[in-house]
């Protein structure tokens, strides 16, 4: 039996339709090799087993199909194949001897992820370090006081982010979006993943004081007054300027209609936006909370929960002194991860603070706002109990989808998230496991924060391959066809700084030990894959302008705009546009071809269209046999290269790649990648 010749997974060539609805019948296709085989059997979980009739042959291939009738609950199976004496099994996790059902295909019956978001190419902002459209609205230095300490006005925006940065501003806002859309466009953008835009005292607005409005420091300030704070302040019982201008109502109504604008403006321009959803916990500048007594004094709010015992938000929080008697200004509030900054949300207790964020998550994918997904914050960690949060996340997808259907849920996770991606919960993850990390360590050696090297790891195609095969296989593919693939966000060190190898951060380090020795030819390796790899390309902002930062703060800079390099953007301007022309790189199979130590090879492949990628990440010259065969590649044929990336640049010229008896010869040199694609006879 040619073992290598067996294949399936969840796409539409072989679950026919890819996302079926409840109680619908479905057709299951099993591929091997031609006139290889005596039986291929689908096994489901508790049932006989079915002999599969041999539907098609097409080249070398026989293809085996067989009928099955969904019913409302997830349907697991998986293939018994026997040729002879000889009998293997197949999973998600490929081939076998022995049967472990724990990688058994799944089909979540009436489960569906967004179309526009299946290989979308997605952009994440982190708003004020991208530009400065308006001044007008910049955070004043001691506007306020966070932390300890008062705010900051950076004027220098090429300056590089210090310790404690979370309260120091750059300017950036929504306005300077709306003014990048063109460059954002031309880049071939089809997605904005904003971090958090609500307002919030922070740079990074993952403390929220106000889930209904979005900042005006990233909106339209209309109504100004008050005045910064004294030098020696202490608190911000004083700060009228902030006060003004996060309460005022002309403020946050502006805000809104400023984003109104964007996003509207985005979608005429064929755009989607997602948002930062926040809701495990929220800042200690919450009008709910309002420890800072932001809002105490203002008339158009109500007591926060910690001025008042009388609060019409005291549910909303758990205090551990909750007697009457230790208010006002109860600061016995539980913080999430103890950080008395971030007040844990009390969902449990409080049906009015579940239904309000429920309602959240409504409005923003409403009129006249009309975003198209969320994006959750640690989203596992959101109430007391895992018991609660799948409760909440199963009726606020429920409600969220029933307002607009084609919304993304995606939430942040580590680790296995198959508990939450069975089909009722959030529509996919953030892609750590089976993407960043694993090919990091490949490419890199580095951990994703830049806190440790791995020689063992740096190059080894066993544990990249094995890696994602595990990964890639806790989750249902539509969940898998919309996951976010980034090599750099807010979180974690930026992908060109893990380049040089470098272990540190930038306290002890510096901010130029970042962009020194760094490789720019891994760098188009990681983006070769990101763009031809199963789910959605994510570009963290300024990546592709050869951005360079340690983790967070330092991963935080500022676009160079003006000192871009340009080559690195128009190398993921082409990338993009083969990711978007080629059909196989939407929702197409994918087949690891060959793989040794610092070499991969993988294929994607729908209908009568292939692209096999092949990455040499040695420092040798290496010729390579590859079998494009098991791609579904005609065994005699010519391929053409779409992008050969080298240790030099780039080219896109186009070359010929002979395949014989299923088999191409493929010239790598140091540090490359090359991208081919079937070609097509006239």
């Amino acid at each position: 039996m040619n073992r290598k010749a067996l294949f399936c997974d969840g796409t539409s060539s072989y679950v026919i339709p890819a996302e079926p609805e409840k109680n619908q019948k479905i057709v299951l296709r099993f591929r091997t090799a031609k006139e290889d085989v005596s039986g291929v059997f689908l096994v489901a979980e508790g049932r006989e087993e079915i002999q599969m009739e041999k539907a098609s042959s097409r080249g070398i291939f026989d293809y085996y199909e067989t009928t099955w009738q969904l019913e409302e609950e997830t349907f697991c199976y998986y293939f018994k194949i026997v040729s002879g004496d000889e009998v293997c099994y197949f999973t998600r996790y490929g081939v076998s001897d022995n049967l472990n059902t724990f990688y058994q295909f799944r089909i979540a019956p009436g489960f569906s992820t967004p179309d526009w978001a299946k290989g979308a190419v997605m952009y994440q902002i982190f708003v004020d370090r991208f530009y400065n459209g308006d001044p007008t609205n910049d955070v004043e230095s001691r506007e306020y006081i966070y932390i300890g300490a008062p705010c900051e006005k950076v004027t220098d925006w090429a300056e590089p982010p210090t310790a404690m940065d979370v309260r120091r501003f750059y300017g950036g806002d929504l306005q300077g979006v709306l003014e990048k859309l063109d460059y954002l466009q031309e880049l071939g953008v089809e997605v904005v993943y904003f971090n958090p835009l609500f307002v919030s005292p922070s740079n990074h607005k993952y403390d929220i004081q106000d889930y209904d409005y979005i900042d005006p420091h990233y909106g339209r300030i209309v109504k100004d007054g008050g005045s910064p704070l004294a030098e020696g302040a202490q608190g911000n019982r004083d700060a009228s300027m902030y006060q003004i201008r996060t309460g005022a109502k002309e403020n946050l109504e502006a805000s809104n209609a400023l984003f109104a604008e964007l996003v509207e403006e985005m979608h005429q321009r064929g755009m989607r936006v997602i948002l930062d959803g926040v809701f495990n916990h929220c800042g200690s500048f919450n009008k709910w909370m309002d420890r800072e007594l932001i809002y105490e004094r203002q008339e158009a709010y109500e007591k926060g929960a910690y001025v008042s015992a009388g609060s019409p938000y005291r549910e909303f929080f758990r205090f551990e002194d909750d007697r009457d008697s230790s208010w006002p200004y109860n600061g016995s509030y539980d913080g999430w991860w103890g950080h008395d900054t971030l007040p844990k949300l009390n969902y449990e207790d409080s049906r009015r603070l579940e239904d309000y964020i429920i309602g959240i998550g409504k409005k923003w994918v409403s009129p006249p706002y009309n975003v198209d997904g969320w994006r959750l914050d640690v989203a596992a960690d959101l109430g007391y109990s895992n018991e609660y949060n799948h409760l909440f996340w199963k009726q606020f997808r429920k409600e969220v989808k029933a307002v607009r259907p084609d919304a993304l849920i995606l939430a942040e996770h580590y680790g296995d998230p198959a508990e939450w991606l069975q089909g009722d919960e959030w529509d996919s993850v953030m892609n750590y496991d089976a993407f960043m990390e694993p090919l990091t360590w490949f490419l890199t050696g580095m951990e994703k924060h830049s806190d440790e090297r791995r020689m063992d790891l740096w190059g080894n195609a066993d544990n990249f391959v094995a890696a994602m095969d595990h990964f890639m296989s806790c989750m249902l593919t539509p969940s898998l066809q919309v996951a976010m693939n980034e090599l750099s966000n807010h979180d974690h060190s930026r992908f060109l700084t893990r380049t040089n190898h470098i272990v540190g951060r930038v306290g002890t380090l510096g901010s130029n030990a970042a962009k020194e020795g760094v490789n720019l030819a891994v760098m188009r390796e990681a983006v070769a894959v990101q763009m031809t790899w199963v789910g959605s390309p994510t570009i963290y902002y300024g990546d592709e302008a050869g951005l360079c930062g340690f983790t967070d703060p330092d991963n935080r800079r500022t676009y160079p705009w003006g000192n871009e390099n340009r080559e690195l953007i128009e190398f993921h301007r082409e990338m993009i546009r083969i990711h978007k022309e080629e059909l196989p790189l939407r929702c197409g199979s994918i087949c690891m071809l060959y793989w040794e130590k610092n070499i991969l090879a993988y294929g994607r492949f729908q209908g009568e269209e292939q692209i096999v990628v092949v990455l040499n990440n040695s420092k040798e010259l290496r010729e390579l046999t590859i079998p494009v065969w098991r791609a579904e590649v005609p065994e005699n044929c010519r391929m053409e290269r779409l992008m050969y990336s080298y240790e030099e640049g780039y080219t896109t010229m186009p070359d010929e790649y002979i395949v014989e008896h299923g088999e191409a010869v493929v010239i790598m040199g140091r540090h490359s990648a090359a991208v081919l694609r079937t070609k097509k006879e006239r």
